[in-house]
């Protein structure tokens, strides 16, 4: 039975890579070596690495790769994907693919609005703390001038502060609700930074307003955070095309259409697909946000969010058909940044945003939703057409193949004989089997 540990974050990076392999991993000599294995002493990048969590042991690394032969709005771009799953950059690659013969995609930015609130508890008459709210709320405003001066400069910072009573949500419950423009940074640490400093000095302004004191029913701040929840940030990417350029050798233009926008209202309709089908439209959009050093975490809780603004979860693309026009697109939240945090420290994503031929944060907006989209068309049109397990299992063979140590000769042996035959995890394996019978 294990035992705690104290001073875990004082100890070398060697000492605690020791003590997790004596206290939890049975002192297994491949464990340690596999450890020490991604582990790359004494170089910038590691020093670099080591700094950006705490207690780091060694690195844990994913495939960086590239879908090609984008063209968003009449301009070519290569996508750097940062992912570990199996098909989803060649699923990407084809869409991209097959749409640049057909227009590309179109992408604008709708608004660019970040949030954050300052969560308050009261108790008394709501007109006493609107009224103190009026009254105070320029120092307020004053109050971070200091922390928004840079932001301003540059065309950025608070652009809204309001008093919400949330009463009929939770008893005694209001917010000070905030809007913000942090143009190209994410802006998660300027605006939790603005948001503690209007908290202070609502409290302590609310200690000298009378109507608070004589009948002893002060406003308490609970907590001030930024929120991931960003509807006002939202960029629409699409593509279009008459229906007979649909046609290919699996199925007519007209058909495919009508079964792609039936698969789309199914994703509409039943939830239980709409996660699914948004699942895979995350796909391209985390490997994108991945690549370039942004927080995919709050990416994925705003988007889902953003999925069942209306009550119920449904899908994030929609599809038509109209007067012959196919057309199919998604509206995303996406807040992102191209400087700070991340984005300015680590050396594969300043490759990235070369990649990307250094973006600002909308046309990485742009990108990142074109992503999203081209992920979705990929899996509806194999779903409608072929079906998905064709090409995953085609990408997923090679794991198969890692996992069972199988040779570079096995391993080319294994691709000719599954082209012609279908791939299961037995069957490939019963292959390997045979072959070094």
């Amino acid at each position: 039975m294990p035992k705690p540990v104290s001073g875990f974050s004082k100890k070398s990076k060697a000492e605690k890579v020791q003590w997790l392999v004596e206290t939890y991993l049975d002192n297994d000599p491949d464990a340690l070596a596999t450890l020490r294995k991604y582990w790359n002493p004494d170089t910038e990048v590691q020093k670099l690495h080591d700094d950006f969590i705490e207690n780091t042991l060694t690195n844990y690394y994913l495939p960086f790769g590239i879908a090609p032969n984008f063209l968003i709005n009449e301009r070519l771009y290569a996508l750097p994907m940062v992912i570990e799953e199996s098909s989803v950059v060649a699923a990407a690659s084809n869409a991209a693919k097959f749409w640049l013969k057909r227009g590309g995609f179109k992408a604008e930015v709708i608004s660019t609005q970040k949030n954050g609130q300052v969560h308050i508890n009261y108790f008394g008459k709501e007109a006493h703390l609107s009224t103190f709210f009026a009254a105070i709320k320029p120092k307020l405003i004053d109050s971070i001038a200091e922390l928004q001066k840079n932001m301003q400069k540059r065309g950025g910072g608070l652009h809204s502060l309001e008093l919400i009573d949330a009463t009929e949500t939770l008893e005694g419950y209001y917010q000070l609700h905030a809007t913000f423009e942090t143009l190209d940074a994410m802006g998660a640490n300027f605006i939790n930074s603005c948001l503690e400093q209007i908290a202070t000095t609502f409290e302590a302004e609310a200690k000298r307003f009378t109507p608070f004191s004589e009948n002893n029913t002060y406003p308490e701040v609970v907590l001030s955070i930024l929120s991931n929840y960003v509807p006002e940030c939202l960029v629409r990417a699409e593509v279009s095309c008459p229906v007979d350029m649909l046609d290919d050798s699996k199925i007519d233009g007209n058909t495919f259409a009508a079964k792609f926008v039936r698969a789309v209202a199914i994703a509409k309709a039943e939830k239980r697909r709409a996660v699914t089908h948004n699942k895979g439209i995350m796909n391209g959009v985390d490997a994108v946000v991945l690549a370039t050093g942004n927080d995919f975490r709050a990416v994925e809780a705003g988007v889902h969010a953003y999925a069942a603004k209306d009550g119920n979860y449904t899908s994030l693309t929609h599809a038509t058909v109209e007067n012959g026009e196919f057309r199919f697109w998604i509206e995303l939240p996406l807040a992102l940044g191209t400087v700070g945090g991340l984005t300015s420290l680590h050396p594969m994503v300043a490759i990235a945003f070369d990649i990307l031929q250094k973006p600002d944060a909308k046309t990485l907006m742009q990108v990142v939703a074109v992503a999203g989209l081209a992920q979705n068309f990929a899996a509806i049109r194999s779903l409608v057409t072929t079906g998905i397990q064709k090409g995953h299992m085609k990408m997923h063979l090679m794991n198969i193949l890692n996992q069972l140590h199988a040779s570079d000769i096995e391993k080319e042996k294994a691709v000719t004989y599954f082209k012609e035959n279908s791939i299961t995890h037995s069957a490939v394996e019963h292959f390997v089997e045979t072959l070094r019978n």
